[in-house]
C-alpha cells in the first residue's frame, strides 16, 4: 500500500539497496558463527516502528532460537523493480512485504510459493476480504494477510457540535447527506469532496452490489456503466454538491488535509493519519478531529471501502521456505496483530482482532470499515487502468454536466481495453 498514512511512525532505514540487502548465507552458519539459519525479511518503510521491530525480533527469536531473522526496511519507491528482480535472482530474501494489490503480477511470473495449503492453518477463514482476495491468483494463496487501512470520516467535532450534528448517530447515507447539508450554514463548508475521489466512489459502487469491472468467460469488462455504478455516481455526485471541492483534481491536489486545516471544513474522507496533518498544518484544531467509518446504504452495514494494506510473500527460489512459513505464522498470528495494530494504529489481518484497536479512535472506525473492505480487480492488468485512469476522467466529466451513461460507457471500454491487452 503506497499511499499511506502520514501519521504513521517512520523506522530506521537499515537497509535499502538490492545487492546490499542481500544474504548469501544460504542456511550456512551466520557471520557470529553461531549456526543458526538466517531469515532475510524485508519489510516496508512504515510497516513497522523501530520499537516494534525490535520486539518482535527479540521475541521470534526467543521463541525459535535456531532462527537468526534479520529484517531490512525498504523504501516504496522503485520497490517493484526490486521485488521483480529478487524472485527472478538465484538470491532472494525468504520473506518479502508487498502491496495487496500487487501480490498478482508477481504471481503471475510464477515467482511466489504457493500457501493453498496453509490457510486454514493461518487462520483464513477470518482474514480480512480485501487483503485476502488480492492476495490470491488463478484459485492459489500466494499473499498472507499482514495489516489493512482503509479511508474513514474525518471530521471537526467542534464543527459538529456548533450545528448541532451528533456524529454517532449518522449510520446511513442519507443521514450522512442530512447531516452534511445540516453543516452547511454559518461560513462552515459540510465537507470537502474532490471530484476525483476515485477510492470513494468505489466504495459506492460497491455498496449498490457493482464492481470496477467484472471477467466473464476469460474477457474483461469495465463496470461503470452498470445501473449499480451509475446509482453510486449520482450518489457522489450528491455528496460532493454539498462542498465547494474541485471537479477536475484528486484529494492530492491539492493536498485535502491542508485544505481542511485553513478552513472551517466539517469533513473530508481520508486515512486517520491525515487528521495528524490537519493538527500540524493547523495546531489550533489538536484534539478537534474525530472519526466515524463511512456510512453505508442501511444503518446495519458499514459503506464499503477500499482496503489498503500488506501482504507477506515467499519467493519460489527462497532458501529457507520452512523458515518463511514460521515467520509469517508469528508476524500474522494473533498475539503480535494485536501489538502491531496498537502500535501502527493499523487494522489487523483478521476481523475477529477488530476490538484490538478498541482505544485508537481512528483504527477503531478504519476496523469498522474494514470488515466490508474490497480491492480492485485481481489481475495483473489493473496497473495499465491506474495509470491512464478513466474512472477520475469519468467523474469530472458528470460532474461537469455530461450525460453519466455516455461517459460510462466511455470509460467502462477504456478499463475492458486495458485489463483485456494482457490476457
Amino acid at each position: 500500500m503506497k499511499n499511506r498514512s502520514s501519521a504513521l511512525l517512520g523506522v530506521v532505514a537499515l537497509c535499502a539497496g538490492l545487492t546490499a540487502c542481500s544474504s548469501s548465507s544460504g542456511g550456512s552458519p551466520d557471520a557470529t558463527g553461531n549456526g543458526r539459519t538466517v531469515l532475510d525479511v524485508w519489510l516496508m518503510r512504515d510497516s513497522v516502528s523501530a520499537a516494534f521491530q525490535g520486539e518482535f525480533e527479540a521475541g521470534f527469536e526467543k521463541a525459535h532460537p535456531g532462527l537468526d531473522v534479520r529484517i531490512q526496511i525498504q523504501e516504496w519507491d522503485g520497490i517493484g523493480e526490486k521485488v521483480t528482480a529478487a524472485l527472478a535472482s538465484n538470491d532472494a530474501p525468504d520473506v518479502i512485504e508487498v502491496g495487496n494489490t500487487q501480490v498478482a503480477q508477481y504471481a503471475q511470473s510464477g515467482g511466489l510459493a504457493d500457501f493453498t495449503g496453509e490457510v486454514a492453518g493461518l487462520g483464513g477463514g477470518d482474514w480480512l476480504k480485501g487483503l485476502a482476495e488480492p492476495g490470491s491468483y488463478d484459485g492459489k494463496q500466494y499473499g498472507i494477510p499482514y495489516y489493512a487501512a482503509n479511508r474513514v470520516v474525518v471530521y471537526r467535532t467542534d464543527l459538529f457540535a456548533r450545528a448541532g450534528v451528533d456524529a454517532s448517530t449518522i449510520k446511513t447515507r442519507e443521514q450522512w447527506i442530512a447531516a452534511t447539508r445540516k453543516l452547511n450554514r454559518g461560513g462552515t463548508q459540510g465537507i470537502y469532496l474532490p471530484g476525483q475521489n476515485w477510492f470513494a466512489l468505489s466504495g459506492f459502487i460497491w455498496d449498490e452490489g457493482g464492481d470496477l469491472a467484472v471477467r466473464t468467460g476469460g474477457t474483461w469488462r469495465g463496470g461503470l456503466d452498470s445501473p449499480e455504478a451509475l446509482r453510486a455516481m449520482a450518489f457522489y455526485q450528491r455528496l460532493q454538491g454539498l462542498g465547494r471541492g474541485p471537479r477536475d483534481s484528486d484529494e492530492a491536489q491539492p493536498p485535502q488535509a491542508e485544505v481542511m486545516a485553513k478552513g472551517e471544513i466539517a469533513q473530508i474522507i481520508a486515512a486517520p493519519g491525515g487528521a495528524k496533518v490537519v493538527e500540524e498544518k493547523n495546531p489550533s484544531l489538536k484534539g478537534k478531529l474525530g472519526f466515524f467509518p463511512i456510512p453505508g446504504k442501511s444503518a446495519d452495514t458499514p459503506g464499503a471501502v477500499f482496503t489498503g494494506g500488506s501482504d507477506l510473500v515467499v519467493p519460489a527460489v527462497a532458501a529457507h521456505q520452512k523458515e518463511a512459513l514460521t515467520f509469517i505464522k508469528e508476524l500474522t498470528g494473533d498475539a503480535w496483530q494485536k501489538k502491531l495494530a496498537l502500535a501502527m494504529s493499523y487494522v489487523p489481518n483478521k476481523t475477529t482482532l477488530a476490538g484490538a484497536v478498541a482505544s485508537d479512535p481512528g483504527a477503531a472506525a478504519m476496523a469498522v470499515g474494514a470488515a466490508n473492505g474490497h480491492a480492485t480487480p485481481n489481475t495483473p492488468q489493473w496497473a495499465a487502468v491506474e495509470a491512464k485512469n478513466p474512472i477520475k476522467e469519468y467523474m469530472t466529466a458528470v460532474l461537469t454536466g455530461r450525460d453519466p451513461a455516455t461517459e460510462a460507457a466511455k470509460a467502462s471500454k477504456t478499463i475492458g481495453d486495458a485489463l483485456n491487452s494482457g490476457s
